[in-house]
Formats: C-alpha cells, structure tokens, sequence
C-alpha cells in the first residue's frame, strides 16, 4: 500500500501554514471543561440543563488540533498524507472506542437482559461503523418527545459526526491542492461552514441534532481558526487574556441557560462555539493550564466513552432514577476506568513507534479494532435465545427522554 500524497510546488503562506505545534496546556483545560459540563450534566446535576454543550466544545477544539496538524505537514513536507493522517486517527480514536463498545454490550447482555441485548447490539453496531448518529436519527423520530430508555451507546453519535467530517475535510484539502487552488482552502471552508450554520438554523427535530450536515460548522469553525493560526501571536497579551475569558464565559452562559427546550444546534450552538473558539484564540493559560484541567483534559476522551454508558447500564439495571450518591460514585468509577484505559491502552497505542512507524500495520491494527465490536455484536446476537425467534423485535425502546441527551 502506498501512501497517497500531493506536492505542494510553492512554499506555504504564513496564513495557511499555521504555527509548529506545541503543548497548549489551555486547550488540555478546556477539554476539561467540556466533559466536566456533559458528565456533570448526565449526572443529572441540578442547574447544569445545558451541559451537553460540551460536545460542541469538543468539535472545535478537534477542528482547531486536526487542522493545525494538517497544515503543519503541508508546511514541512510540501504534501498531505492522506494515509498518515487516517493512521493517525486510528491510533488516537479506535482503541478505547474498541474496548467500551465490546465492554457495554457484554455488560448490557449481563445487566439488562437478551431483549434489550440484542437492541442495543445493532446500536454497537452502527456506532463501531462510525455511523452511530444516523441509526439514532432514524431510530429517534422525534427525540425531544421520545420517552423511552436511552441506548447506553448514544453518546457515540458525536464520534460519528467527527469522523464523517474527516473523511471529507483532509480530502478536500488534497483536492484543492492538486488542482491549484490552494488559495481557496480558507474561501472553500468558510463557504461550508456557512451554509453548515444556515441548514442547522432551518432545520429542525432529529436529524437536526445529529446530522453531520448541522453541526459540521463547528468543527469547521475550529479549522477557520487554525487557517489563521499565525496571526494569533500578534495579538496584545490582555486582549488575548480577554477575549479567553469572555469564550469561557460564553461557555459557562450557555451550560447555565440552556435546557431541554433550547432549539438546538440552530442559532444556539453559536454561543459555546463562539466561546470556545474565543478561548482558543486568545488563550488562557493562566486559568485553563492549571495541572489538575490539564490532568483531566488528557484523560477526556476515555472519561467521555465511558461515563455514559456505566450511568445508563445502571439505571436502566437498577429500574428508576438512581440517588445522587450513586451517580457520584458511578462517576468517580468512570474515571477510574477512564485512568486504567487511557493509561494501559489509549496512549501507549498512540504512542507506540512500531505504529508510528507502519501505516500499514496501524492500519490493519485498525481494521481489527473495527471488526472486534461487530463480531461480539454477532456473536452475541446468534447466541441469545432470542435468535430467530423473533422475539428481540417485541422490545424496542425509543430513544432516551431529553435528559438523557449526549
């Protein structure tokens, strides 16, 4: 396999080149924040209604990193490795995505029972083919009325968003510079983002919330930001410093005002993208970078996989609300495993140099992380007696109540 790769005949220029990529301890503390807001939102802690703006926060900071990364490849190399790049996120993403997805559905087929099993076996499924957000669009009708038990998977429609963005964005960055037109990456872009925010304004209900359609201006959003990335240095220490305070105050507004009712994404999703998009250019180290956030901002993307469905499982066991003191500790358990995952899997994996250093074995690494969650799927789908019966297609849930959303 050869890696496929376009050459870049001219230098880059400084607005798109974007700066070499260093440690931010503020964008670690704003990982933080973002799944402080949607665990503590999930929780079900008072006052915290607009915590699932989180993940909005999550798709910024990704568009910002990924295309900083990107352009600084263009810059140093003179080409894109589409290859690399696809390596790179499969190193990053696939691991831990792997092992919560196998560990829910045996717990699910533990603690739940073989009907709600197998349902939840097609939603692992979907979500291990990235594609989690449209079996949940179709599945949810109308899902700020529906009232039934949430699938302890949901919350891994937002990885499918992601990386349905990023198979169009590396390659469309690729095509453009193949053709020329590497001047028109920043029009091509914001030309997207645009008519992404118009289309999540006029549309509404289900697809609305999950389409990729509706909410890849926010990742889109972050790109923007890292298009001009070089021009950030020049901004004056207490502007910068003030307008990082004034993103996180954004951020907190809306995680404080939001609720169920909220239309959203639509016009409301501008206020935490425009707050995070704020922090992220004006930095804010001074209150983002303190080492506890950064601790916390590391451990973020396991601590997200993994509280949702340890909250659902739970509940949905346990038969009705669960106290408060019981959230608390299934959260602290959250992290707990989000601690041995990313210690014991997510980094050294990322880490690794024989990985780094084969494309081909990350990718067929890859592949086996894919396949994993679809063969227990399987597996556990022809063993349950359910099995040609029919008899799993009796129970079929609707997605969760407003408050379980992700």
């Amino acid at each position: 396999m050869t890696e496929t790769t376009i050459g870049v005949r001219h230098p880059a220029a400084p607005a798109a080149a974007g700066p070499p990529i260093r440690f931010r301890p503020d964008i670690e503390g704003l990982r933080a924040v973002a799944v402080v807001l949607v665990v503590l939102f999930h929780a079900g802690v008072p006052g915290l209604a607009g915590g699932y703006i989180g993940v909005d926060v999550f798709f910024v900071i990704s568009g910002f990193l990924i295309t900083s990364l990107m352009l600084r490849e263009i810059r140093r190399t003179g080409r894109l490795s589409l290859i690399g790049f696809y390596a790179r996120r499969a190193r990053r993403i696939l691991p831990a995505a792997a092992l919560v997805l196998v560990a829910t559905l045996l717990a699910s087929y533990q603690w739940l029972g073989f009907l709600r099993g197998d349902e939840i076996a097609r939603d692992v499924v979907w979500s291990a083919l990235f594609a989690g957000n449209f079996r949940f669009a179709a599945e949810g009708v109308d899902y700020l009325a529906s009232q039934g038990a949430p699938s302890p998977v949901q919350h891994f429609w937002s990885l499918a968003v992601e990386e349905q963005f990023y198979f169009v964005w590396p390659a469309a960055v690729v095509l453009l510079l193949w053709l020329g037109f590497r001047w028109a990456i920043g029009w091509w872009l914001a030309a997207a983002v645009a008519g992404s925010l118009a289309y999540s304004i006029w549309q509404t209900g289900t697809w609305a919330y999950f389409s990729p359609a509706t909410r890849g201006w926010e990742l889109g959003a972050g790109c923007l930001l890292a298009l001009v990335a070089t021009r950030l240095d020049r901004i004056p220490y207490r502007v910068a410093t003030a307008l990082a305070g004034t993103g996180l105050a954004l951020i907190v507004v809306a995680a404080f005002t939001f609720d169920a009712a909220t239309p959203f994404p639509g016009y409301a999703a501008v206020l935490p993208v425009l707050g995070a998009t704020l922090v992220l250019a004006g930095r804010g180290d001074s209150v983002l970078g303190r080492w506890p956030l950064v601790w916390l901002g590391r451990l973020s993307y396991s601590f997200y996989l993994w509280h949702w469905p340890v909250l659902v499982i739970a509940e949905q066991a346990y038969g009705g609300p669960l106290p408060a003191t019981t959230r608390a500790l299934l959260v602290a358990a959250s992290l707990g495993l989000a601690v041995i995952t990313y210690a014991c899997l997510e980094n050294p994996i990322r880490r690794s140099g024989h990985l780094r250093r084969s494309h081909v074995l990350t990718l067929s690494l890859a592949a086996w992380l894919i396949v994993a969650p679809l063969a227990v799927a399987r597996w556990q789908t022809s063993s349950s007696p359910g099995a040609g019966t029919g008899a799993g297609a009796e129970y079929r849930p609707r997605l969760g109540e407003p408050h379980g959303r992700p």
